[in-house]
C-alpha cells in the first residue's frame, strides 16, 4: 500500500471550533484510523498537520496532547514547507482574508470556515481571487453532513413530500451571561466590532441548507434582537453586547416554499435536539434534527379536531415513523475533510467552493440590512468577476 502524505497548514486551531471539530474530530481522527483510501484502491491519503496560531503555549500544549510535532506562530514559514498542499483557516473572521491571500500567493489549495469574509464585497473579491488562481478551494458547510439532514435530503430527493410547502426551523440554546456561570461561547460572538452576531454566524448556514436541500433563496426578511445587553467575558470583565443574540428570519424560496428559521442564544431548549426543521408537503411531512429524522405520510396522517375544552388524548409524537439510518454516519466535519482530501488527490467533486461561501455572506448582509430597514429584500444572483 502506497502512502500519500499531504501537509496541511491549520491556522486557528487554538479556537474552539478549529480545535474540537477540525483538528481533534477530523484530522487527528483520520490519522488514527490510518488515513483514507484513495480512488486507486492502493494509496492511503495521510494528512500531516502543521499547527499555526498566535499563542506559543497553546500551540505547544495542543501539539503535545495529540502527539504532533509541527507547529509555529509564523504563517509564512508554514506555507513555505515543501510538503504543504492545503491551507486551512478557522481564525476569527476579521483575520481570514489576510490568511487566504497569503495561501493564494503561496499557491496552496484552500479550505476554510465560514464566513469567508466580514462583508459581501470582500467575500466576492476573495471568491474571484481564488477562482482566477485556479487553486482548488472549499468552504466548510458541515450541516449538510449531519445525519438528520442527510436523511431529510434523502426524503426530498425521493419525492416523499410531493410539493414542498414550508420549512420551519428552530436553532439555539441558552448561552450563560458569564457572571454566575461561565458562558459556552467566546465573548467576541456578542461584539459587533469583533465580527460577532448570530445573523452572520447562522445565516451563512441557512443559505446552503435552504439552497442545497430545498430550493434557492429568493428573498429574506429578518428581525434581529440583542436580548441580553450586558455580558461577562472569559476573564470575568463586564461588557456591553453590541451584536444581536437572536434573529428571526422568513425566507422565500423558489417554487413558492416559505421558510421560517429562528436562531437564538437566548432560548431554553424544549426540543429533542438543538436544531430541528419541520418540512410540510402535500404528500407528507418530516421533522429532522442533528441526528434523527421522523416522517408522516399523507396516508397515515391523523385527523386532529380543535377543542380547547377537552384534554389532548392523541399521542401526536407517536404517530410519526423514524427514518432509518441505512448507513453509518460519521462526524460531519470529518466527512467533509475526507471529501476535500479526495478532491485534492483524486480530483473528486467538491461543490462547496468560495462562491458558495460568498452566497452565505450575501444572505447574512441582506439579513442585517432587512433588520435595519424593516423590509423584505430580494436575494439577487451573485456575480463573481462579472459572471453570475
Amino acid at each position: 500500500m502506497n502512502e500519500r502524505r499531504i501537509g496541511i497548514v491549520m491556522n486557528g486551531v487554538t479556537g474552539r471550533m478549529g480545535l474540537r471539530q477540525h483538528l481533534e474530530r477530523s484530522i487527528v481522527a483520520i490519522r488514527e484510523q490510518g488515513g483514507i483510501l484513495a480512488a486507486d484502491g492502493k494509496t492511503v491519503i495521510m494528512p500531516e498537520p502543521i499547527l499555526v496560531g498566535r499563542n506559543e503555549d497553546k500551540l505547544r500544549r495542543i501539539a503535545d496532547k495529540y502527539n504532533l510535532t509541527r507547529w509555529t506562530t509564523n504563517l509564512s514559514e508554514a506555507l513555505a514547507e515543501p510538503d504543504v498542499e492545503i491551507y486551512f483557516d478557522s481564525q476569527l473572521t476579521q483575520l481570514r482574508e489576510k490568511g487566504v491571500r497569503a495561501a493564494v500567493e503561496a499557491g496552496k489549495a484552500i479550505y476554510c470556515e465560514k464566513p469567508i469574509a466580514e462583508g459581501l464585497d470582500a467575500a466576492v473579491e476573495l471568491a474571484r481571487l481564488v477562482r482566477d488562481s485556479g487553486l482548488k478551494n472549499g468552504v466548510v458547510q458541515d450541516k449538510l453532513s449531519l445525519p438528520g439532514l442527510r436523511k431529510l435530503k434523502r426524503l426530498v430527493d425521493g419525492g416523499f413530500f410531493g410539493q414542498i410547502l414550508s420549512v420551519r426551523g428552530e436553532f439555539g440554546y441558552w448561552v450563560f451571561e458569564g457572571d454566575w456561570q461561565e458562558a459556552q461561547r467566546p465573548a467576541w460572538n456578542y461584539k459587533q466590532e469583533e465580527g460577532g452576531g448570530i445573523v452572520v454566524d447562522m445565516f451563512c448556514h441557512w443559505r446552503y441548507v435552504l439552497d442545497q436541500i430545498f430550493a434557492p433563496v429568493k428573498s429574506v426578511y429578518c428581525q434581529g434582537a440583542t436580548h441580553i445587553p450586558v455580558r461577562y467575558d472569559e476573564q470575568g470583565n463586564r461588557y456591553d453586547a453590541t451584536a444581536e443574540d437572536a434573529a428571526y428570519g422568513i425566507f422565500e424560496l423558489e417554487g413558492g416554499i416559505v421558510a421560517q428559521l429562528n436562531s437564538s442564544w437566548t432560548t431554553r431548549v424544549f426540543r429533542d435536539e438543538l436544531v430541528e426543521f419541520q418540512v410540510d408537503g402535500t404528500e407528507g411531512s418530516a421533522v429532522a434534527g442533528l441526528r434523527n429524522c421522523r416522517a408522516q405520510h399523507r396516508s397515515a396522517t391523523p385527523k386532529p379536531v380543535w377543542n380547547p375544552d377537552l384534554p389532548v388524548t392523541e399521542p401526536f409524537r407517536d404517530q410519526w415513523l423514524d427514518v432509518p439510518d441505512n448507513e453509518v454516519f460519521d462526524n460531519g466535519f470529518k466527512v467533509q475533510w475526507e471529501m476535500f482530501l479526495r478532491h485534492i488527490v483524486d480530483d473528486a467533486p467538491f461543490t462547496w467552493d468560495f462562491v458558495e461561501g460568498a452566497k452565505g455572506v450575501q444572505l447574512a448582509e441582506l439579513g442585517l440590512q432587512s433588520w435595519r430597514e424593516g423590509r423584505k429584500l430580494d436575494v439577487p444572483a451573485l456575480e463573481i468577476g462579472g459572471v453570475a
